[in-house]
């Protein structure tokens, strides 16, 4: 199976020459997912009125990825961005320790304080936005954009 997904993304990275290549060149037997080739963590901040995070964010294409979303529990807020969860390969949601390994999500949402880390592989290059639902703040959203 991780044979069959590394060849699916190896043949997408190689169909065109405006594709980014991943951080590292040898990959080795851990693939997209070697030590390497992670790209620095995301942290997202969910509070009541504070700024989802610090600006801009920028992926590489074939790069693995971890965005930790914590919420403060000042109240209950998501995070939603269907466009860029449909712009990765998700490898995993851990939640308290319980991972979850979806197909897709829409969003994230908290009812109390607590930290979902969230791993995969940024694929299709473009711009997108995580952001709180109904809100117009820029300070609601996190543009990210994937080259």
């Amino acid at each position: 199976m991780n044979k069959l997904i590394s060849a699916a993304l190896a043949a997408l990275f190689s169909a065109g020459s405006a594709v980014a290549a991943p951080l590292c060149g040898e990959l080795g037997f851990a693939g997209l997912l070697a030590k390497c080739n992670r790209g620095e963590p995301i942290e997202i901040t969910l509070g009541s009125g504070k700024p989802l995070g610090k600006g801009a964010i920028a992926l590489q294409s074939g790069a693995y990825y971890e965005m930790r979303v914590t919420a403060d529990g000042s109240a209950e807020l998501a995070l939603t961005g269907a466009q860029f969860f449909r712009a990765i390969w998700m490898n995993e949601i851990v939640i308290n320790g319980i991972e979850v390994r979806p197909m897709a999500i829409d969003s994230l949402e908290f009812d109390e304080a607590g930290t979902a880390t969230l791993s995969f592989i940024a694929i299709k290059p473009g711009s997108y936005e995580v952001k709180i639902p109904n809100t117009t703040s820029d300070s609601q959203k996190v543009a990210i954009s994937i080259q």
